[in-house]
């Protein structure tokens, strides 16, 4: 398994496992396994919170990356109304790739560890 593959099955919204299950049943409802490998979604309580990090760091992220720049250029009313909604509405969207990226990427590190 490599990282990329991993990545990339996340990104489809796929099983990081095997990549053929669906990972979500409906837009925030996740399968409790993979439809074909098994792998079981449902983790301890709390393990998605990680997903939480990795959506905050994205919305961050881009909300940086188009702020900073257009700062000087805009008013900050003209600014704050767009990044304002798409920190509002980016988060939701993002909110299934950033679990399955989350759970492919511990899958990754795990699988790497020692037997």
């Amino acid at each position: 398994m490599t990282f990329w593959r991993t990545v990339g099955r996340s990104l489809r919204l796929r099983c990081p496992s095997c990549g053929e299950g669906k990972l979500f049943t409906g837009f925030f409802k996740m399968a409790p396994a993979c439809g074909a490998c098994g792998l079981d979604l449902r983790r301890e309580s709390g393990y998605y919170v990680g997903a939480m990090y990795v959506n905050y760091g994205a919305t961050a992220a881009v909300l940086l990356s188009v702020g900073i720049p257009l700062a000087d250029r805009l008013s900050r009313w003209t600014l704050s109304v767009p990044l304002g909604a798409f920190a509002l509405l980016f988060p939701l969207w993002f909110f299934r790739y950033s679990r399955s990226l989350w759970l492919g990427i511990d899958l990754y590190i795990t699988s790497l560890a020692p037997k």
